[in-house]
């Protein structure tokens, strides 16, 4: 006779043999999900039945993480993890799940960390960039800080995506699903550039042991990010910086979420905190074109200079930047 225990799959096994099978034909995201799972669930519930998984069971987990100094996003995102799937074991009428043990459980809302470099950082990553001996890693990176792109849209381009004539990098499937072009400025064509001259490879930045895309950036950007003095510095606060920048030098929001491929527009509206300077220029110059001859102001640009674009930044020293 079946006993309930026989009848119900643990929690790993239902992952494992019905939830990720399923899940890899609908998400791109599967990977995430699965780590997910095995590094903050399993521990504690792989091997209890899923039956047997109440809020108790979830409650665990989140201690377990907050014990250990995860942030509230990160939490939530495995609490979205296990919500889904429970939600698709009630729907395949897996034995005994009748409720969801994750409905409406949340640690708090998400912290936003936004981390924009200083024009003086940038020109301190660039010179770490220049001197480690990591070269694709270093160029990958750099074209990061120049491209506003995403990490796995610099790793997996190839020279085929690159149009030279429209100075535009072609992203057959982005974050969001959809293709999208990435537009390049001067520095970023030179460099590519560079890298053509030498290339034995489809990939820009192939990885020297595999020639595929490198899977990750960890360690050379610890070690980058170390070197030039900038620890917490996260590799995708890059593409934050790309965005201040041009915020900061006036260019509008609309135009910032195209360069970046946001879909949302309210997804680019967190950069509109870095504008005070551009919105003080902008009065300042209605001051001297209405009322600046007789109240003989002075030039706004002189009087509250805004950080250059990137292309003037980079000049120097990008110009002579090292391929691999």
């Amino acid at each position: 006779m079946e006993t309930r225990q026989d009848l119900s799959p643990t929690f790993g096994s239902f992952i494992l043999d019905q939830y990720l099978p399923n899940v890899k034909c609908f998400t791109r995201s599967w990977r995430t999900s699965e780590s997910l799972l095995r590094i903050y669930v399993f521990p504690l519930l792989e091997r209890r039945p899923i039956d047997q998984i109440d809020i108790t069971g979830i409650t665990a987990v989140v201690s377990r993480m907050q014990d250990l100094g995860y942030a509230s996003g990160t939490i939530n995102r495995v609490l979205a993890v296990v919500r889904r799937a429970f939600n698709l074991a009630r729907k395949w009428r897996v034995y005994g799940i009748s409720a969801n043990p994750v409905s409406g459980l949340s640690v708090g809302p998400d912290v936003l960390r936004s981390r924009f470099l200083t024009l003086e950082e940038a020109l301190r990553l660039i010179a770490a960039l220049k001197s480690d001996e990591n070269r694709v890693a270093a160029n990958a990176i750099l074209l990061l800080l120049l491209t506003g792109a995403r990490r796995n849209e610099i790793t997996h381009a190839k020279w085929d995506y690159v149009n030279w004539e429209s100075k535009t990098l072609f992203v057959p499937l982005s974050k969001t699903g959809r293709w999208r072009t990435i537009t390049l400025c001067r520095s970023a064509m030179s460099l590519l550039e560079e890298l053509r001259r030498s290339a034995e490879n489809e990939y820009n930045c192939p990885s020297p042991i595999t020639g595929r895309p490198s899977r990750s950036l960890h360690f050379p950007w610890r070690r980058i990010k170390r070197r030039a003095g900038l620890v917490g510095l996260r590799l995708h606060d890059l593409r934050h910086s790309f965005a201040s920048f041009l915020v900061n030098d006036g260019v509008s929001l609309y135009v910032v979420q195209q360069l970046l491929g946001h879909v949302n527009y309210r997804t680019t509206q967190r950069y509109s905190h870095v504008m005070p300077e551009a919105l003080t220029k902008a009065v300042a110059n209605l001051d001297v074109h209405l009322l600046g001859e007789q109240l003989g102001l002075p030039d706004p640009q002189a009087q509250w200079p805004l950080q250059p674009k990137i292309e003037a930044a980079s000049a120097s020293p990008w110009a002579n930047f090292p391929n691999t």
